[in-house]
């Protein structure tokens, strides 16, 4: 697997890591065909013998092979598997044809996880070839073996199969690189805002110091007090511009939802604010959490300049995102604060909905 979108599901602890191996266990089931050709086998004692260690080693690869690239350490799929993924799929082909003297045709069995395999843990040229060959090989067995008739059923399931892992893997691509996508539209149109605000923030600026600058250069000489008086203003400035720059850029650098929570948490801490959070993160895609996290950092802001609230909670779900103050609510128009967090939810394809909450405070509610 591959990027945010799918190391999400593969975080040490996850569901997905504890009860993932399921999803290749499950599968062994069918292998019940072998191992009946291996009780019936009327092959020499030595051949059987290596038939039930064949399929027993093939088993122990199957599952360590799938559960290597489903941690992420073996690629595949999305990204470049590493070459134990390939020696893996060396041996799954190896290990079935050493079955086939004890077995005969029902080693056709082996061939629907070798092709599973490769469709989901190599690359999609091996996932061609290895349809493609698997699918030969059964229609070859069902044509040619005596007792080719019992296999076109095992034929159908491998025909079945191609077209299921073809058709899975395809979405699954697609909509990896759709969430990359998303995820960099959303920086993107993030960082446009950015920059609207920093050019807003630094034009004011400019323009205050560059008339008081002149002002003080015409004092300077008859009002040396008023003078002096205006260059501290230019100094205050000039800080309140750096400090609004400085806080505007680490927004960006820090605007994953996770640290934003984190951050919120500080600097309401340090306010006397306290903040409760109902939910995960990881409840929301990267695209959502990227947009929740600028709504997050601006709501927070709002109640830090005009809530006088004691406690902050967010709440977060698939969807949507929702951060409610006990403060005093809202009073008088929207600021630029509030337009810029309807502008970004916009942007993203969300509804902002602003109001104050039924016991008082204000509510700010994102959704998808």
């Amino acid at each position: 697997m591959a990027d945010e979108a799918v190391r999400a599901q593969k975080r040490p602890g996850s569901v997905w890591e504890r009860y993932g191996w399921m999803m290749a266990v499950v599968w062994l089931v069918f292998l019940v065909y072998p191992i009946a050709g291996l009780l019936r086998s009327t092959a020499g004692s030595g051949w059987i013998v290596t038939g039930w260690l064949a399929l027993v080693a093939f088993v122990i690869v199957y599952v360590a092979a799938f559960l290597n690239g489903m941690s992420g350490s073996g690629g595949g799929l999305l990204t470049p598997p590493r070459p134990i993924q390939w020696a893996a799929f060396v041996v799954l082909i190896v290990l079935p044809v050493l079955t086939v003297p004890a077995v005969g045709g029902n080693a056709l069995s082996f061939v629907p996880f070798v092709m599973s395999f490769a469709s989901y843990g190599l690359t999609r040229a091996a996932h061609w070839a290895t349809a493609a060959g698997g699918t030969a090989v059964a229609a070859l067995s069902a044509v040619l073996l005596p007792d080719g008739a019992d296999y076109i059923g095992v034929l159908a399931i491998i025909v079945l199969l191609a077209t299921v892992n073809t058709v899975t893997t395809a979405l699954i691509i697609r909509s990896v690189h759709a969430q990359r996508l998303e995820v960099e539209l959303a920086t993107s149109e993030g960082r446009e805002a950015v920059a609207r605000d920093v050019h807003d923030l630094i034009g004011h600026s400019l323009t205050v110091v560059r008339v008081k600058a002149q002002l003080a250069r015409r004092l300077i000489a008859a009002d040396p007090e008023r003078a002096d008086a205006e260059l501290a203003d230019i100094e205050a400035l000039t800080a309140e511009a750096l400090a609004g720059v400085r806080e505007t850029v680490a927004g960006v650098r820090g605007a994953t939802l996770a640290d934003e929570l984190v951050t919120s948490r500080d600097v309401l801490g340090a306010a006397g604010v306290r903040l409760v959070v109902d939910g995960d993160a990881e409840a929301l895609s990267p695209a959502q959490a990227l947009t929740a996290s600028w709504i997050l950092r601006e709501a927070t802001t709002n109640v830090l300049r005009h809530a006088r609230a004691t406690v902050v909670t967010v709440q977060i779900s698939p969807g949507g995102l929702r951060v409610g103050d006990d403060g005093r609510g809202i009073r008088g128009a929207e600021g630029t604060g509030m337009r810029s967090m309807r502008e970004r939810a916009a942007m993203a394809g969300a509804r902002l909905a602003v109001a104050n909450g039924r016991t008082g405070g204000t509510t700010v509610e994102l959704t998808w």
